[in-house]
C-alpha cells in the first residue's frame, strides 16, 4: 500500500479519524490507546521540520572572554578587554560551509552582557571597544557573510545579564514597576526601517531585553534561530521574564524561527556530545507548552516512552539539539593546551546526534584574530569531506523495491502491512555497505516506529545486521561492513501502521587510527590505537568502536618503515631497545601514518636515589614509572631543581628523553645539565642540553649524546624553566643504549 503525504491529511484507524497538530491535549477519558493515537498525531511545526532538515549546524561563542580567557565573565570587563584588530567572518562561514552545516548561531550577548551589535540601548558592548573605532558590528559582518554563503542565521541573547546586575544603575532585578511600554522604544537619531509597534506590559529590564531583540530580528536579515541559555551565573531582586512578550514579537519579526530552551527547541541534556539511544521528540508536559514561562531542563534517558506519555496531561513535538564545542571548552582560550577534538569524535557525534532523531550543533569559537584557528578548520573540512564520501550517495539507487522511499523527497512515503511491516530492497548487483538510514514520515503521521531490524541476504539466508529503537525523523544503522544484493528492513514495534519516507545505504571506509607506543615497567611494548585527548565534558563513547574501523597493525624493530607484510601485532612484545616503528593498514588498504619511538631501556630494575623535593600529589618516582600520564613535581623553590636514578646495572647509554607533563603549561624543562656518578653519591657533569618550544609543543624530546655514556647511576638537573618558572615537572625519562 502506498501514499503521498500530499492527499493524507491525517490517518484513519478504526474509522478514527483526528487531525495531525504539534500539541495534543490528554484528557481524563483518555485510554491508553488513545492517548497513543495521539502521539501519533503530533508533528512538527513547519518550522520545528525546517531546523530537523538542516541536521548539521554551528555556534559561535565570541566576546570579551575570547580575551580574557574566561568561560563566564563578570560583567564588569571594561569594553576595551574586547581587543579585535581584524574579523573575518567569511573564514568562519566558508569553514562551516565545507563542513556540511546549514545555519549559525551566533552568542550576540553572553550572560557578561556584552552586547556584539550596535545596539541603542546599551553602551556595554562592541561600540565602547577599540574595534573599528567603535563603529565595529560583528553580527553585521557575520550576516553578510551568511548571505554569501548560502546559511541561516541564529542568535543567542542571554536572559542574564551581569552587566545590568552589578552597574549601580542596571535595570536587572532593579524592582522597577510593570506598566505599559512600547517596543521599540524610539532613540533621537537611530529610527527603525520597520514601523511595527508592540505594546507589552512590563518591567524595566524586560523592556530593554525586548527593544533588543526587536533591533536583532528587524535590521539583520532572516533570523531562523534564537537561542535562549537557562544559565544564570547570578540572580537579583527576584527579576523574571515575560516570556510571553517575547514569544509573541519573535513570532511577528521572525516568522521562519525556531526557539530554543522554550517549547520550540530543547536541550539534549548535557555538553558533551552524549546521546541517547533513544531520543523521542514527541514527549509530554504537564502544562500547555504553548503558554509556559519556564521551561525544565530535561535531562532523563527516557523521555517519550509509552509510559512517560501516559503520565502526561500534554503531548508536545519538541526535537532535540545535541551541543558540545570543538575546543575544551565554549570560548577561545588558546592554540596550545585547549584541545580540539578529532575528526573522529566530531564525525561520530554527527553519526549519534543527527543518526539519532536530533540536531548537531558544534560550537566553534573564533580566536583573538577574529577567525577560526587552523586545527578547527581542518578538522571541519574534513569532516565535510568524511559526510560527503560517505552520505552523498544512495548505494540503494537503481534497486527494486518501494520507490517512494528511493526518491529522495522526503514529502513522499510508503504505508507497511500491519500484517507483516517490512520493505525488502534488491540491489542490481552486490553492494559492500556499513550504514543504512531510515526516516519516518514525522512531518504528516508522527514518530511510530518503536524497534526496527534490518537484515541481508547473506549465503542463501536472512541474516540481522542492526537492530535499533526508534526512527523519527533519521535513525543512521551503523554496523560491521557486509557485502549483499538484499537487504530487509522490519518493524518489530509500532505505535501504529508504520510509515517510511526515506531509505538508503552507505558505506564509510575505514580510517586506520594514528598508534601509540605503551611500554611496561618490564620492557614489554603494547601498540595502541591513539585516544583523544579531549578532555572537557568526556561523553565515554568509544570512538573507533563505533566508526566500526577495521584495519591490522604491522610493526618493525629492525628500523625499517613497516608495510602489509611486516610481522602483525596481536600481543605486547618484549623491546629491549632501540626504535620500534608501527602502521595500521584498514581492510581497504588504507594506510595510516607511521609511528616511530626510540625505545629506552627496561625500567624494572631502577629506583630513584634522590631529589631536591617532591609535591605530595605527584611523587619523584612518578618520573621513571613507564607511565607519561603520572608525573613527578617539585617544590617551587626555584630553577635549579634535580633528580637521581640507579638505573640497576651499567649501560652504554647514547641518548636520554624527556617527556614533559601535559596537565598545564607549568614546570617544563628548558635546559639542564647530565651528570653520571660511580657511586650514586659523588657527580660529574658530562652534558649540557636544550629544549625548544615546549609551551607550544609539549611532546617527548630526545637529547643524543656527543660520545656513548657508560653508567649506571644518572642525575638529570635543571638550569632553566620555560616563562621563568620556579618548580620541575617531569612526566617521564627515558635512557637508551646502543
Amino acid at each position: 500500500m502506498l501514499g503521498f503525504a500530499s492527499i493524507y491529511s491525517h490517518a484513519q484507524v478504526n474509522n478514527k479519524k483526528i487531525p495531525v497538530k504539534s500539541t495534543y491535549e490528554i484528557k481524563s477519558t483518555d485510554s491508553p490507546e488513545d492517548i497513543i493515537w495521539k502521539a501519533v498525531h503530533v508533528v512538527p511545526t513547519a518550522n520545528q521540520y525546517q531546523a530537523l532538515k538542516n541536521e548539521f549546524i554551528a555556534f559561535i561563542h565570541f566576546g570579551p572572554n575570547t580575551f580574557t580567557k574566561m568561560e563566564w565573565g563578570n560583567g564588569m570587563e571594561d569594553p576595551q578587554v574586547f581587543d579585535l584588530k581584524t574579523l573575518d567572518t567569511d573564514q568562519w562561514c566558508e569553514a562551516m560551509k565545507a563542513a556540511g552545516m546549514k545555519k549559525v548561531i551566533i552568542t550576540v550577548k553572553h550572560h557578561d552582557g556584552f552586547v556584539l551589535w550596535q545596539s541603542r540601548y546599551t553602551k556595554h558592548g562592541i561600540m565602547s571597544s577599540g574595534f573599528r573605532g567603535g563603529q565595529g558590528d560583528v553580527l553585521k559582518d557575520l550576516t553578510a557573510s551568511c548571505q554569501k554563503y548560502g546559511l541561516k542565521l541564529g542568535i543567542y541573547l542571554s536572559p542574564a545579564d551581569l552587566f545590568q546586575i552589578e552597574s549601580p544603575d542596571g535595570l536587572y532585578g532593579n524592582l522597577s514597576e510593570y506598566m505599559q511600554r512600547i517596543i521599540p522604544r524610539e532613540v533621537a537619531g537611530r529610527p527603525f526601517k520597520n514601523k511595527t509597534k508592540f505594546n507589552f506590559k512590563v518591567d524595566d529590564y524586560n523592556e530593554y531585553f525586548l527593544n533588543q531583540l526587536f533591533e536583532l530580528l528587524t535590521e539583520y536579515g532572516p533570523v531562523h534561530e534564537v537561542w535562549f541559555d537557562g544559565a544564570h551565573p547570578k540572580r537579583k531582586g527576584g527579576q523574571t521574564y515575560n516570556y510571553n512578550a517575547w514569544r509573541e514579537l519573535i513570532k511577528k519579526l521572525a516568522p521562519e524561527a525556531v526557539v530554543f530552551g522554550k517549547e520550540g527547541i530543547r536541550w539534549c541534556g548535557n555538553e558533551s556530545g552524549n546521546t541517547r539511544s533513544t531520543e523521542w521528540n514527541v514527549i509530554p508536559y504537564q502544562e500547555d507548552p504553548a503558554i509556559l514561562q519556564n521551561f525544565s531542563d530535561l535531562m532523563d534517558e527516557d523521555l517519550g516512552s509509552r509510559e512517560k506519555l501516559f503520565k502526561g496531561k500534554f503531548l508536545h513535538y519538541q526535537p532535540a539539539e545535541t551541543n558540545t564545542s570543538i575546543r575544551e571548552g565554549w570560548f577561545y582560550r588558546d592554540d596550545t593546551h585547549q584541545k580540539v577534538r578529532s575528526t573522529d569524535d566530531v564525525f561520530d557525534i554527527y553519526e549519534r546526534s543527527v543518526g539519532g532523531n536530533s540536531t548537531f550543533l558544534l560550537n566553534i569559537p573564533p580566536n583573538r584574530e577574529g577567525k577560526f584557528s587552523p586545527e578547527d578548520v581542518k578538522v571541519l573540512h574534513e569532516v565535510g569531506s568524511r559526510i560527503k564520501e560517505t552520505y552523498g550517495h544512495n548505494l540503494l539507487r537503481g534497486a527494486k523495491g518501494s520507490k517512494e522511499t528511493l526518491d529522495d523527497n522526503l514529502e513522499s512515503f510508503t504505508v507497511l502491512s500491519d500484517k507483516s511491516p517490512e520493505l525488502i530492497y534488491t540491489t542490481p548487483k552486490a553492494i559492500k555497505i556499513n550504514r543504512f538510514v531510515i526516516q519516518e514520515a514525522v512531518s504528516t503521521h508522527g514518530e511510530r516506529v518503536e524497534k526496527h531490524a534490518l537484515d541481508a541476504w547473506i549465503d542463501g539466508k536472512w541474516e540481522e545486521i542492526a537492530q535499533a529503537t526508534n526512527v523519527g525523523y533519521k535513525r543512521i544503522l551503523r554496523f560491521p561492513e557486509i557485502t549483499a544484493d538484499k537487504f530487509r528492513i522490519r518493524v518489530l514495534a509500532s505505535r501504529a501502521t508504520p510509515i517510511i519516507s526515506q531509505v538508503s545505504a552507505h558505506y564509510a571506509p575505514g580510517r586506520p587510527p594514528q598508534l601509540v607506543f605503551n611500554r611496561s615497567i618490564d620492557g614489554m611494548v603494547a601498540i595502541d590505537p591513539m585516544k583523544s585527548e579531549f578532555g572537557w565534558n568526556p561523553h565515554g563513547e568509544d570512538i573507533l568502536k563505533n566508526l566500526n574501523t577495521n584495519y591490522q597493525i604491522h610493526y618493525t624493530l629492525d628500523g625499517s618503515q613497516p608495510t602489509e607484510h611486516s610481522p602483525v601485532y596481536k600481543q605486547q612484545i618484549y623491546v629491549k631497545g632501540g626504535q620500534i616503528k608501527a602502521v595500521a593498514i584498514s581492510a581497504d588498504k588504507l594506510i595510516g601514518a607511521v609511528a616511530e619511538e626510540t625505545i629506552g631501556i627496561a625500567k624494572k630494575l631502577g629506583q630513584i636515589l634522590d631529589f631536591t623535593s617532591e609535591d605530595p600529589k605527584h611523587s619523584a618516582k612518578m618520573a621513571f614509572d613507564a607511565d607519561p600520564k603520572t608525573y613527578w613535581q617539585s617544590n617551587n623553590d626555584g630553577a635549579t631543581q634535580h633528580i637521581s636514578i640507579d638505573l640497576g646495572q651499567q649501560y652504554n647509554l647514547t641518548a636520554f628523553s624527556y617527556t614533559p607533563q601535559k596537565e598545564h603549561g607549568n614546570g617544563m624543562m628548558a635546559k639542564g645539565i647530565l651528570k653520571i656518578s660511580n657511586d650514586g653519591k659523588n657527580w660529574n657533569e658530562v652534558e649540557r642540553f636544550e629544549f625548544g618550544n615546549l609551551i607550544n609543543d609539549p611532546t617527548k624530546r630526545t637529547h643524543r649524546f656527543s660520545k656513548n655514556i657508560q653508567a649506571r647511576y644518572i642525575q638529570v638537573e635543571s638550569t632553566e624553566i620555560t616563562g621563568g618558572g620556579k618548580l620541575l615537572t617531569i612526566a617521564e625519562l627515558d635512557f637508551i643504549e646502543q
